[in-house]
């Protein structure tokens, strides 16, 4: 990040949660040397003597040796240590367990996130601040909301992964590289997400040259509930995958590389989202370019009809999951 002059200073990321995927998060941002973290999280009421930040804190300082980095990483119950961030990344919340949709977590994790926001308003008011907690397209509602910061720094974390999960499943059925598949995908961040074969290809032979559309659409299908496959093979939600995502357009952000990532971010004209939800903006699931300015554009291009059946579809669903977080908290209406 620049500083006055010719100067450099490093980034400063802040992880608020320091669970598995901020956890997670923490180490790869280190491992990159994306900036020097600080860890947070809230102390543990039933064992008062532990301090599980920093020690994750300290266990990771001790890989820079192993792993050549020199990052410093601050583990910590104050959010006063987030001061001056740069990028703060919010994981905190209750994790899903099995049998459970991301729409059940609105009443637990929109009151977490609301008192997190607060703080980062009062003590990284510059920051950029990516949302990863769920459900994703309402917390991230819920941030800009409390922090009243301007919209392209406030984004959710939920294309990246959804995206590389997408590739992941067609690269199975393929029997090639993960890194020869381009895709994308809009839309809310849970079932009614919106893939794209039109646009997908492997190395840039159309998909649909390769694959039977059933095999296709079983991909599809399969990225849809990716998270709840892994919810119910672990009883937890992942965090490898979701910790990858984030620290992806932490790096775009932080280096100024104008990635084009699809993330959740505010949308208006863009896709018609004004005149599906009362002509009003919402957080959508969208490819973006992500750069020291956060969401610097929402790219946009023409929709099939299907396609644009099942984007209208899926923003419907965003605006009454909205429209839930507003009836428990109207003060974010």
């Amino acid at each position: 990040m620049k500083v006055k002059g010719a100067l450099m200073r490093r980034a400063k990321i802040s992880v608020i949660g320091a669970g598995n995927i901020g956890g997670e998060c923490a180490r790869s941002i280190a491992m990159k040397e994306l900036g020097d973290v600080v860890l947070l999280d809230i102390p543990n009421k039933d064992k008062p003597e532990l301090h599980m930040p920093k020690g994750k804190a300290l266990d990771l300082a001790c890989c820079g040796p192993v792993e050549n980095f020199d990052s410093r990483l601050t583990g910590t119950f104050d959010y006063a240590d987030i001061k001056d961030s740069d990028v703060v990344i919010v994981t905190a919340g209750v994790p899903r367990k099995p049998g459970q949709s991301r729409d059940d977590l609105v009443a637990i994790n929109a009151g977490i996130v609301k008192s997190v926001a607060e703080n980062i308003k009062k003590y990284a008011p510059n920051a950029i601040v990516i949302v990863v907690s769920n459900p994703l397209d309402a917390m991230v509602y819920v941030m800009w909301k409390v922090t009243g910061f301007p919209a392209n720094r406030v984004m959710g974390q939920a294309g990246a992964l959804d995206v590389a999960r997408y590739k992941t499943f067609l690269a199975m059925e393929l029997g090639v590289s993960v890194e020869d598949i381009q895709g994308l995908l809009l839309g809310g961040h849970g079932d009614d997400m919106v893939p794209l074969p039109r646009l997908t290809s492997v190395n840039g032979i159309p998909i649909q040259d390769l694959l039977p559309a059933a095999n296709i659409q079983a991909c599809v299908e399969r990225a849809k509930v990716g998270g709840g496959e892994v919810v119910k093979l672990m009883g937890t939600s992942a965090w490898y995958a979701p910790s990858a995502g984030t620290v992806e357009m932490v790096e775009s952000i932080v280096r100024d590389k104008k990635r084009v990532i699809p993330c959740a971010a505010w949308c208006e004209n863009e896709f018609g989202v004004k005149g599906m939800n009362d002509g009003k903006g919402l957080f959508v699931g969208v490819p973006c370019v992500l750069g020291s300015n956060g969401v610097e554009k929402v790219i946009t291009f023409n929709m099939n009809d299907e396609e644009a059946k099942s984007m209208r579809e899926s923003i419907s669903h965003v605006k009454d999951l909205i429209g839930a977080t507003v009836k428990l908290f109207p003060e974010l209406k």
